[in-house]
């Protein structure tokens, strides 16, 4: 898992900042309900990719995999929040997915890449904030937190592939142009916490 973390560090344009890891700390149910929110919608976009992409068999396999992960995962942190005393709610969506899409192609087979490259760039954000803050939670939910890790870090080599094969060889300057969307996402202040925000 080291390797695989070291791998997502060396990805990402940033690490996420210590303010928002305070924040999160500070918020911990508001942190578990976004939490679950991003695993529902997670399971949803995986989804809208299959019903799409009828023909792309790799994509199909892969994405019900995901699908089944991501929603066991939404039960899991819906477990944790009943064990709390954490109800479940609406919120409003963080700025970050939106702000990513934006650079979205409108046309296949660009918009297949991009949206790939956009899951990819968010299960590797995903993956860098739980073990920014499984050593500062308690331990149930530093357990689960360390827990995730895995599955993220295969997600986001799985839409990595998958954008490689759309793209029929590199995507190198489509991530950059994420990334460099990405980095002041998560490092510049935001007016409200949720789990890809930038700090409050």
């Amino acid at each position: 898992m080291k390797d695989a973390l070291q791998e997502i560090h060396d990805f990402l344009p940033c690490r996420t900042p210590q303010r928002w890891i305070d924040n999160a700390l500070a918020s911990q149910d508001l942190m578990l309900i976004d939490h679950a929110h991003c695993e529902k919608k997670a399971a949803s976009t995986a989804l809208s990719l299959m019903y799409r992409y009828v023909d792309n068999t790799d994509l199909l396999n892969k994405m019900s995999r995901l699908a089944r992960e991501e929603l066991r995962h939404f039960e899991q942190v819906l477990a944790i929040m009943k064990e709390r005393g954490v109800r479940y709610d609406h919120l409003t969506p963080a700025r970050y997915a939106a702000g990513l899409r934006k650079e979205v192609r409108a046309e296949d087979p660009g918009r297949l890449v991009d949206v790939l490259i956009v899951g990819a760039i968010i299960e590797a954000r995903s993956c860098e904030r739980f073990a920014a803050l499984a050593p500062h939670l308690d331990q149930k939910l530093a357990d689960f937190y360390n827990g995730l890790l895995k599955s993220e870090a295969r997600h986001y080599r799985d839409y990595l592939h998958l954008a490689e094969q759309a793209a029929g060889g590199p995507v190198d300057d489509r991530i950059a142009t994420f990334l460099a969307v990405e980095k002041p996402l998560i490092e510049l202040p935001d007016t409200e916490f949720r789990f890809h925000s930038g700090p409050v």
